[in-house]
Formats: structure tokens, sequence, C-alpha cells
């Protein structure tokens, strides 16, 4: 018999979630999501669960994203699985982000994409010497979504703006100093520090303590200013200007990695994360992302996007519009719309 997607148990007075499909990156299921909520709720109310624990399996990484094979598949039909995916994900990202007991999660290796949306919400977030992290959606013409619109704007000055622009990826130095990551720890230490979790739950900030290690020096440090200045423009064409103005070596790369992504998926990431928008809660944030989600997973840039980089890996994806210009406002304005009544994200009832 196959092994389950998410293995799910008690260690002590800890839950325990494993993501368990490390031939994939443990990209995330429906199945996975459903499997995590049903064990969350059960211990939220389990007076001998004081803490959960979120980690993977395999060395490579704790989560690359979601299943975007099947997003892809789905959206080229009427889109309904890849829709039920998306309801299901962001009903998990906003119960981990409200739940009353302390839950770890542990990013060594890659975290992009649905796996940033796990670990974000957690009070504990280890990194390791093998941590990268990002936000890469507008490559294959999707946007950044999981709660970051909510949480990408809080990062320091512009650097939610660059991070879903350029899908830059951040180490543990990094994502130490932008808050990303609560805690260091070796990555041959990690197995310890989980055992002393599940021995001693409510002593999670000592243990983590005793292991925590100097991250190093944050590569990321070296151009906030710049990131703050050549990023804060009001319109993602400002920002475009000001980087060509510029003519700087770190300016000029910047430039080449924006260039061969998805206009449409750059227009709404830059509003959803560095334009006027005001969302109240992560709950609103999370309604303006199924509308987005809903929408885009049908989209020609997705569609394209997955073709090129995932299924035929030819790098050469045809946008449509191919130019920022091409991508106007008025075309912006109708992937943020409200859906039809009743199709709307909803959290979990009583939450």
């Amino acid at each position: 018999m196959s092994e389950p997607e998410v293995i799910v148990r008690r260690e002590g007075g800890v839950g325990r979630l494993t993501l368990n499909r490390p031939a994939a990156l443990n990209a995330l299921t429906l199945g996975m999501c459903e499997a995590m909520t049903a064990a969350l709720l059960e211990w939220r109310g389990d007076p001998g669960v004081a803490a959960v624990l979120i980690d993977h399996a395999g060395e490579r990484g704790f989560c690359a994203g979601g299943d975007i094979r099947f997003l892809a598949e789905s959206g080229a039909g009427d889109g309904s699985a890849a829709r039920r995916f998306f309801h299901t994900e962001y009903r998990l990202n906003h119960l981990l982000a409200v739940y009353g007991k302390p839950i770890a999660t542990f990013m060594d290796g890659v975290t992009m994409g649905g796996g940033v949306g796990i670990a974000m919400p957690a009070r504990y977030r280890i990194a390791t010497e093998r941590t990268r992290l990002a936000m890469p959606e507008t490559g294959i013409g999707l946007f950044p979504d999981v709660g970051a619109g909510w949480w990408l704007p809080k990062l320091h000055g512009r650097t939610g703006v660059w991070m879903v622009l350029t899908g830059g990826r951040l180490d543990a130095a990094d994502c130490e100093l932008l808050g990303l990551a609560t805690d260091v720890v070796p990555s041959g230490q990690v197995e310890a520090v989980k055992a002393g979790i599940a021995r001693e739950p409510e002593a999670i900030e000592r243990i983590l303590t005793e292991y925590e290690v100097e991250a190093g020096h944050p590569k990321i440090a070296d151009h906030r200013e710049d990131i703050d200045r050549l990023f804060a423009g009001a319109t993602l064409e400002d920002v475009v200007v000001a980087l060509e103005r510029d003519g700087g070596e770190w300016a000029r790369a910047q430039l080449e990695i924006m260039r061969p992504k998805s206009p449409m998926s750059a227009k709404v990431s830059f509003r959803l994360i560095g334009g006027a928008l005001a969302r109240a809660s992560m709950t609103e944030d999370l309604v303006t992302e199924y509308r987005l989600a809903s929408r885009i997973v049908r989209s020609h840039d997705f569609l394209e996007g997955v073709r090129a980089v995932i299924v035929e890996k030819d790098n050469r994806p045809v946008w449509d519009p191919a130019t920022l210009a091409g991508m106007t406002d008025s075309m912006v304005d109708v992937l943020f719309a409200p859906l039809p009544a009743g199709e709307e994200w909803t959290p979990l009832p009583g939450l």
C-alpha cells in the first residue's frame, strides 16, 4: 500500500503533520489540505495536544507549492477542481492563522508558494542553511496567493513587491532579517529540536534558543535601500522606469529577471502586494485572492506558463498580452471583481 500524502500522528503532547510527497517536493494536493485541516480541527479542542509541529519527508524541501500540473489540467477545462483546491487550501491557511495553539513549521529546504502559505501563519518558523524561500508565481502566469496579499505588504519597505516581481530567493539569513523565519538552526540538529518539542511542547522557545545559530550575513541587507527606492513606484510601469534610469548593475539584473515573466501576472501581483488595496484582515485578503485564482487558473497565461516552464520546459512562454502596456487597468479590474453570489470564498464555519 502506498504511504499517505500527509503523515498524521501524536507524539507526546504534540500533534505532528509531515508532508509526504518528497518526489514532488511535497507539492500540495487537495487531499493533503483536507487531511491537515481535519487533524487541526480535531486537535483544536483536545487538551492533550499542546502544540502542533509541521515538517516534511525527504531532504530537498519543505513544500514547493501546489500541484501545478493538476491545476492547469483543471483550468484547461471548467476549472471546478482547481477552484475546490484553492477554496480548501485557503481555508487551511486561515485556520493556521487563527489557531489557538502554538504551531512550529520547519522550512528546511525549498519553501515556495503554497509551502510559504503553510509556514507563515505559524508562531515558530524554523529555517536552516538549506532554506530557499520564494514566491515565483509570475514566472508561470500565476500570482502570489495563500495569504501573500496580507503578509507580504507588511515586510520592510518594498521588499514584498521586489519578491513577487522577481521571484527572488531568500536564504535563512534573509528570512530571519525580514521576520519570515523566527529561528535558524542547523539542518543536522532539526531532528533533535523536533524530539525536544515532542517531550516538552510548553518549552518550544527555550528549545529553539538552545539550538539556534547565527545565520550569517543576509544578502538582501546589501540592497534594502535599492529595493525601497527602485520599487517604490505607484505603478508597475513606474518601477520599470526607475530601474531603467538607475542603470546600475543590480538594477539591470532585476530588469532582466522581470522581463520574461507574465505581464498579466506582474500587473496583478503589483496591485495585490504593492498597490493601494486596503484589506482589514486576512479573511478579506483571501476573498480577493480566491477571486483572482478562480479566474487566472483558466487564463491563457497560466496554461501557457505551465506548458513552457513545467511540462515542455522550453522556457519560452508566449504571453497574451505580450507587454505591460497591453495589460490595461480595466483588464486587471475584471480579475479583481467580485464573484457571483454564492461563489465567494468563505472561512471554515465558526472561524
